[in-house]
């Protein structure tokens, strides 16, 4: 079992994948888009991926308002939950994003990556930010409930 990750922007998405013992996430790429409303080859990547590494679950992040009322962005990724849940055929669950892009490009600055590269890799490492907060909810899960 595999779980993606996805940071979804207005015109890129950010993908990571876990591992099998679903432990880690590594950030696999960004895929970019001419237009925010042009998602078909979006999608058409996404499932590529996932059928590729075999993924049963798909994180997407939820850009709630830092108030935590949900905006327009909140709106199009509901729509965007439901084409991937059609398209890919696996559930797809919302986790909170805010301040991901942000400590994604501070980890980035901190690991010494010029600025004018980190726009690059800035969204791919909000997937992994967003699916490693995940993962590392369900490790805390699992161990408060052992049983199960």
């Amino acid at each position: 079992m595999r779980i993606m990750g996805l940071d979804f922007g207005s015109k890129t998405v950010g993908v990571a994948i876990s591992d099998a013992l679903l432990m880690t996430a590594q950030g696999i790429e960004t895929i970019r888009r001419k237009s925010p409303g042009k998602l078909r080859q979006t999608l058409a990547r996404i499932e590529a991926l996932a059928e590729e590494y075999q993924v049963d679950q798909i994180v997407l992040g939820y850009p709630k308002n830092m108030n935590n009322t949900e905006g327009e962005r909140c709106r199009v990724t509901l729509e965007f939950k439901e084409l991937l849940e059609k398209r890919c055929n696996v559930p797809v669950i919302l986790r909170d994003e805010r301040l991901t892009t942000v400590a994604a490009d501070r980890s980035l600055m901190e690991g010494g990556v010029r600025r004018e590269n980190r726009k690059e890799h800035t969204d791919r490492m909000a997937a992994v930010l967003i699916l490693q907060n995940y993962l590392d909810l369900l490790a805390f899960q699992k161990e408060a409930n052992p049983e199960e």
